[in-house]
């Protein structure tokens, strides 16, 4: 029998500490609700944790993202609603100027509405805006250049092939109150050299409209100030409209593209059903306007579907890698609450087995006796 060293207490002690601490760290997991708490409880986890974490984060944003393009679509889509109904105004007075019955009162007071609805489509265009962002003006359109100086690139299709060479040359005329009229047997268009395959047009006299095999588009407009032979070459790069990121990675996007909507895109600028031909160069341009207005909000209408699209894909994919997230982070609570009972029943065990084995030297005391 030794008083100086207890082994007995010491083990039991050594037990007490141990079971102390499975019952702490048992009691942090079951307060916090998380099995990682600190990087020792499992380093890998808790770093595949963390990124999970982080996914999830910007997914979050990602779909809060998507959910405001879709306004943004929505807010454009509406204008040009009433911009498509002002045109079919437009289109049934340019009928209605078409028969000769009417007197030159009646066919100024059609011009008179005919320019109002003209200065209210430009007015709905400029003045549409999400967030302080103009969204009909141009500014979310596919930018291209030439590198002739009064010759511009007007608008172009998010379908129209990038990345060529592309060349035009024409020649023009100009008559003394500075309107333009192109020659449109002199166009000569070509792509990588080669004289592209598709319709060309000339709207207005001043406007010319390349047309692919698949329905894409490229418009080009031509002021006074171009010589009467021009050749330029163009630089379509498809540079441009609202990038809207969809994703927690980079080039995660949808680029949403909303061409300009003026006068000259919907070629009903200088209509004048007073005119000789007035009303039939009306009626045909009221057509092609109506047509480039279906067509953007058809775009917009496919814009549309394929940001809800994302959006449910999103929020499948954010709930199983929280699913997953939780499986490797949070604690079970069940499974917790059994080890913690453990725990505690051990800690209690420990205790009472600790004091037995500090009286046991006291026992020596009895031999002294």
């Amino acid at each position: 029998m030794k008083i100086n060293s207890n082994i007995q207490a010491m083990i039991a002690g050594s037990v007490l500490r141990s079971n102390e601490t499975k019952q702490s760290e048992s009691t942090e997991r079951m307060s916090s609700g998380y099995r990682i708490n600190n990087a020792k409880d499992n380093p890998a986890g808790m770093a595949i944790s963390n990124r999970m974490r982080a996914q999830i984060a910007s997914l979050n944003k990602a779909n809060q993202n998507a959910s405001n393009a879709i306004n943004v679509v929505e807010t454009a889509e509406g204008a040009l609603s009433e911009i498509q109904d002002m045109v079919q105004r437009i289109s049934e007075l340019s009928v209605k100027a078409g028969n000769e019955t009417n007197s030159a009162e009646e066919l100024q007071a059609i011009q008179d509405e005919i320019n109002a609805l003209n200065k209210e489509i430009e007015r709905i265009a400029n003045e549409t805006e999400y967030n302080s962002q103009n969204l009909l003006g141009g500014e979310q359109q596919l930018k291209g250049y030439s590198d002739v100086v009064g010759l511009d690139v007007i608008n172009y299709d998010p379908d129209f092939p990038t990345g060529k060479d592309y060349e035009i040359s024409f020649d023009k005329t100009t008559d003394s109150d500075g309107n333009v009229t192109i020659d449109k047997d002199s166009i000569v268009y070509k792509v990588n050299g080669e004289e592209g395959v598709c319709d060309i047009d000339v709207v207005n006299g001043d406007k010319i409209v390349i047309t692919n095999p698949d329905g894409s588009t490229l418009s080009l407009k031509a002021d006074s100030s171009l010589p009467d032979s021009v050749a330029s070459k163009l630089d379509i790069n498809g540079v441009g409209g609202m990038k809207i990121q969809v994703g927690s990675a980079e080039g995660q996007e949808i680029n949403l593209v909303i061409p300009k909507i003026s006068l000259d895109n919907l070629s009903l600028s200088g209509i004048d059903v007073r005119e000789e031909n007035g009303p039939q160069d009306a009626m045909d341009n009221a057509k092609k306007a109506l047509k480039f207005v279906s067509n953007v909000r058809s775009r917009l209408g496919a814009y549309e579907n394929r940001f809800e699209k994302a959006v449910s894909n999103l929020d499948v994919t954010t709930e199983n890698l929280t699913k997953s997230y939780s499986t490797i982070k949070d604690v079970d609570m069940a499974e917790e609450m059994v080890q913690y009972t453990t725990a505690q029943v051990l800690v209690q065990a420990g205790t009472s087995m600790l004091a037995q084995a500090n009286e046991q030297p006291q026992q020596a005391l009895q031999l002294l006796q």
